[in-house]
């Protein structure tokens, strides 16, 4: 149930949407049964997501392996999953479909698993291609990270072989995957560079216009593979290979796609660069009127971060805008590929190893995310049973706005995260990432119910209380509040005996960048199993 607090002494009207939202066993067809939705140790329940995408049982970690295919209409989503236990490892591959991604279908075993000499130790990310080795339709081809040797991670030396690039192929609609006898396509790193990792392979088409006297490498809509990592005691980046459309076992090292240096942190608008990079994305995005721009989209590891932040884990889900440079003469060692043009934060939240793939049905890209459980004690996450779940798909676009002449607080040269056109006359041309739900979502939604002219009063009177009763939801709210207001709010109360609320709370007239604060409060303690 909903609650409203607002400013002392205040009476403010305000209006609030709540969509409430049905569930719909047609919509949600690797929904457990409700005996298997919810898993007792004596006092203490724990539910699945019944709207996102979560695994059989055990651990869940990044999306792979996401793609469309023509030939039947159908959606293919993978992820990293451990069918044998609750914790990371064993890591193999799950399997879905969907034909609208809303309504999931899940293999209930494994499609690949860890059981080939070169990838005893783990099948990691990668991606999809609608067809077979050779582009011919009527297959489906996995290019993933086959790994022999752990651990591996960025802080460690990197031992050559580790990991390696495989093919898995499925000819029967992705029920069953095979292995190319040629695997790993590629055993190694380029061997002159001392890496901090590099997996995670992702195809994208190579834009950029070179100049007259380039190599032709990569020439303008040549497919190309991307390989992230970093450049040990350099830089974190992406390993960018020429890919043969014709052969997909082909791929041909041109060089690293950027040199940004450790720890770049241009703002607070862009966050860190960490030192190494995973599950990297190219993608390119055209605006309405017609202008282009590359972006990537990575898993940042290695962030610096401050002591408030030291409980969790030290990255971050960042994205990039690039210029490609023009022209590379061959005599020369590339340095880079493009330059770094702006930056941002993909996700404020628990977001993590960000996967997308272009959909020819709506024209856009289409993103995934892995929702991490960190801040879930390991007791609890054990009984539960799962760990981790697929993020609800986002679109991309470029987002262009045009005679801006300033930010509400901030001096807009300060920040980073846009690119800024001067128009003369003091405006500018704003272009940035614009993330937003996939509007295939509004499948999940129920009737609205709309409240509106709620009277705000301070929190000693205990707020209002809306009479909204629903465990999924969608909200949207807006506040009228006076000039001395310090903080407005709505909390959720999570059961009747009101021993846990979660909520959000508005600083509205603060400049800092804490002006907003989601909680999660319990005020009972939770009970223990003997």
């Amino acid at each position: 149930m909903p609650v409203l607090a607002g400013c002392e002494g205040a009476a403010i009207p305000a209006n609030l949407v709540s969509q409430t939202q049905s569930y719909n066993s047609n919509l949600i067809e690797n929904s457990l049964s409700c005996e298997q939705q919810v898993t007792s140790s004596r006092h203490v329940l724990y539910s699945r997501p019944l709207f996102h995408l979560t695994a059989p049982r055990g651990w869940l970690n990044d999306p792979c392996g996401l793609g469309y295919d023509p030939a039947t209409g159908l959606y293919h989503l993978s992820f990293q999953w451990n069918p044998k236990g609750n914790d990371w490892g064993n890591i193999s591959w799950g399997h879905s479909v969907s034909q609208d991604l809303i309504s999931w279908k899940t293999s209930p075993e494994p499609c690949l698993t860890p059981s080939a000499e070169y990838d005893s130790c783990g099948i990691f990310t990668g991606c999809f291609r609608p067809s077979d080795i050779n582009g011919v339709a009527g297959a489906l081809t996995y290019i993933y990270t086959s790994v022999r040797r752990l651990p591996l991670h960025y802080t460690l030396p990197y031992e050559v072989g580790s990991e390696s690039l495989s093919i898995a192929v499925s000819r029967d609609n992705g029920v069953t995957w095979q292995r190319l006898d040629s695997n790993p396509i590629l055993p190694a790193p380029p061997p002159d560079l001392n890496v901090t990792a590099w997996r995670d392979p992702y195809i994208g088409v190579w834009t950029a216009k070179q100049g007259e006297h380039d190599n032709d490498i990569l020439p303008p809509l040549s497919l190309s593979g991307f390989l992230s990592g970093g450049i040990a005691g350099r830089t974190p980046t992406v390993f960018v290979y020429s890919v043969n459309p014709d052969d997909l076992r082909e791929w041909t090292y041109v060089g690293p796609l950027v040199n940004v240096g450790l720890n770049f942190r241009p703002s607070r608008w862009s966050g860190d660069l960490g030192v190494n990079w995973e599950t990297t994305n190219w993608v390119v995005l055209t605006d309405h009127e017609g202008t282009t721009k590359n972006f990537i989209i990575m898993g940042v590891e290695g962030c610096l971060v401050s002591e408030r932040e030291q409980k969790r884990v030290s990255r971050s889900q960042l994205w990039m805008a690039v210029d490609p440079r023009p022209e590379q003469p061959k005599s020369e060692p590339i340095d880079a590929l493009t330059d770094y043009a702006f930056s941002g934060i993909f996700d404020h939240g628990c977001a993590y190893a960000a996967n997308s793939f272009w959909d020819p049905v709506t024209s856009q890209y289409i993103v995934y995310c892995w929702i991490t459980e960190e801040d879930l004690p390991d007791g609890i996450r054990h009984r539960q049973g799962w760990s981790g779940v697929i993020s609800l798909p986002r679109s991309l676009k470029l987002t262009t706005l045009r005679n801006v002449t300033k930010t509400r607080h901030s001096n807009l040269s300060d920040v980073t995260s846009i690119e800024k056109e001067a128009n003369g006359e003091g405006s500018f041309t704003i272009r940035t990432l614009g993330v937003e739900p996939d509007q295939r979502l509004k499948k999940l939604r129920g009737e609205a119910q709309s409240i509106t002219n709620v009277a705000l009063w301070d929190r000693q009177h205990c707020g209002n209380y809306l009479s909204l009763t629903t465990s999924r939801w969608e909200l949207e709210a807006e506040f009228a509040v006076g000039k001395l207001c310090k903080l407005v709010g709505i909390e959720f109360q999570h059961d009747l005996g009101m021993s846990s609320l979660s909520g959000l709370r508005i600083c509205p007239n603060h400049l800092s960048q804490h002006s907003f604060l989601l909680f999660l409060k319990r005020l009972t303690p939770i009970p223990r199993s003997s």
